[in-house]
Order: structure tokens, then C-alpha cells, then sequence
């Protein structure tokens, strides 16, 4: 099934690069001393949309999602394809 393999290697993938930005976003927060509160009102969204962010087993975040919260900790997100 070269297929499933491939799918299950890209969600992974796609996973682990959502992880890794969380926990970036989370240091910059706790490196500015940013409540959760102060971040959703940051991104303009709710406080459980940026508990989702940060949750590094929820996959289900958009891109829309990660810049919004990038541009909230005075960063930018680059996605590159390689």
C-alpha cells in the first residue's frame, strides 16, 4: 500500500511542523510573559481557539491560524516547499 504510507508519512510530517511551531509560539509567549487571554485578544479569536494552537497533539490548525498567532508574538511564519 505505497499510497497509505505515503499519506500516513505526510500527516506526520504535516503534525510534527504544527508541533514545532506551537511550541515556538509558546516560548515567545512565555518569553514576553503573554497570557492565553491576551493572545486570543492578539489574533482576534477566542481563548480555546489558542489552547487548540498550543495543544502539540491537535493537528486541526489552519495557516490562517499559525500567522495570526506568529504576527501576535511580533513574528512572521514562512512556509517553504522543498
Amino acid at each position: 500500500f505505497p499510497g497509505v504510507r505515503d499519506k500516513i508519512a505526510a500527516d506526520a510530517e504535516a503534525a510534527a511542523a504544527k508541533s514545532v511551531v506551537a511550541y515556538q509560539i509558546a516560548q515567545e509567549m512565555r518569553r514576553t510573559r503573554l497570557t492565553k487571554s491576551e493572545m486570543a485578544k492578539r489574533m482576534r479569536t477566542s481563548r480555546p481557539v489558542v489552547d487548540r494552537l498550543l495543544d502539540p497533539k491537535n493537528p486541526s490548525v489552519t495557516l490562517s491560524t499559525l500567522e495570526r498567532a506568529a504576527s501576535a508574538v511580533g513574528k512572521r511564519l514562512k512556509v517553504e516547499l522543498i
